[in-house]
């Protein structure tokens, strides 16, 4: 991929930006890498794993009618793991320290992904054999656009029920 070299100095850039920052990884969404900044991490496990757990985000964010997936973002007891979409076919993990500031970590995330999507985008219209309205499809939005009701006032009798009667 000629845009390697590109997305690695955007990942460089990024952990600069944020010292927390613990490793960087582009990945296809089928889970390969495009280019990694991982120290201690095996990257090809990272990018297996967010791929997998990209479909279930994509998957969750459908059912529940979120729209298409932007971000994911697990905690665990020494740091966080955040991905970002980044354009059509490529994601952004970010492994983070406990004690990142996660709006700063989702700030930067954001545009590295925006950044790195742009990159991947732009090589996939270059590569042989593609056309540009094969690569990147615009982003279209079917349907209505969705409104959200008031909520019936609680009740406080003693014999709600919680479960729907036949």
């Amino acid at each position: 991929m000629a845009a390697e070299p590109e997305i690695l100095d955007e990942l460089r850039r990024l952990r600069a930006r944020v010292p927390q920052l613990t490793g960087a990884l582009a990945a296809s969404v089928d889970g390969l890498v495009l280019a990694h900044d991982t120290p201690g991490v095996e990257p090809e496990s990272v990018a297996a794993l967010t791929a997998t757990a990209l479909g279930v985000a994509v998957r969750m964010a459908d059912v529940t009618g979120q729209g298409d997936l932007r971000e994911l973002l697990v905690r665990g007891v020494h740091g966080y793991v955040a991905t970002y979409a980044a354009g059509r076919t490529a994601v952004l993990t970010l492994l983070a320290q406990d004690r990142v500031n996660v709006g700063r970590l989702h700030l930067e995330g954001r545009r590295a992904g925006a950044r790195i999507g742009e990159l991947v985008d732009a090589e996939a219209v270059k590569a042989p054999g593609t056309t540009a309205a094969k690569a990147v499809k615009p982003a279209t939005r079917t349907g209505t656009a969705r409104t959200r009701t008031p909520r019936a006032p609680r009740t406080t009798a003693t014999n709600a029920r919680t479960t729907t009667e036949s």
